[in-house]
Parts: structure tokens; sequence; C-alpha cells
């Protein structure tokens, strides 16, 4: 199983970035795919979502600017950040599993590699 994240970048407060990950070795529609977020000095945070039924659910500091969608043809989830804030600075991660608490890290067995995301201020 890989996943390949991709679509980082430098962006200004207020503007919109949009981050893929796709897969090879499991569908992501059979399974819930997450996204995690770490920041410099800080511990990997809870973003998002998708679940096999195509539900999401966002963490409280994303929530109206963040959407997680699926492509199932193309076996990708991409997260689509719009009104960007310095504080949404981080390596953002995808990861698969079909965890009980999702908001755990601990919960999902496939990773990608992370994509750098900078908001400027």
């Amino acid at each position: 199983v890989q996943l390949q994240a991709s679509g980082g970048g430098l962006v200004q407060t207020g503007g919109s970035l949009r981050v893929s990950c796709v897969a090879s070795g499991l569908s992501f529609s059979q399974n819930t795919v997450a996204w995690f977020r770490r920041a410099p000095g800080k511990e990997r945070e809870f973003v998002g979502i998708i679940n096999r039924d195509g539900s999401t659910v966002y963490a409280d500091s994303v929530k109206g600017r963040f959407t997680i969608s699926r492509d199932s043809a193309k076996n990708m989830v991409s997260l689509q950040m719009n009104s960007l804030k310095p504080e949404d600075t981080a390596v953002y991660y995808c990861a698969v599993g079909n965890p009980r608490l999702f908001r755990l890290s601990a919960q999902y067995s496939y990773w990608g590699q992370g994509t750098q995301v900078t908001v400027s201020s």
C-alpha cells in the first residue's frame, strides 16, 4: 500500500490550496480516509475525514473553510482549503484505516509522506 500526497505550497492569508492523496494497493471507497497536520513544534492534529459512505467530519478549527472530497474513479481524496490562515501552516498527511476513534492518529494503518502548506501573513 502506498499513499502519495501532493499539492502543497505557499499561499497568502485568505488564499486557497488543494492537496490530494492518491492510493495504490487499496481502495479509498472501502476505507475511512483522514487528513492530519503537524505544525512546527506541535503534535499531529486531526483535520477531517471522509467515510466510506462519503460523509465527512471536520475539526472545529477548519469547519466551514476546508472540504474533503473523493474521486473513486481516480482513487483520490482531496482536501480543498479556503480562507487560509497562518495557523494553518503545517505538513498535511493523508491516512487510511477503519478507526473507531477517528480523531486519533494511532487508529490509522497507512500514511502518506506529507505535503507542506505554508500560509504567509
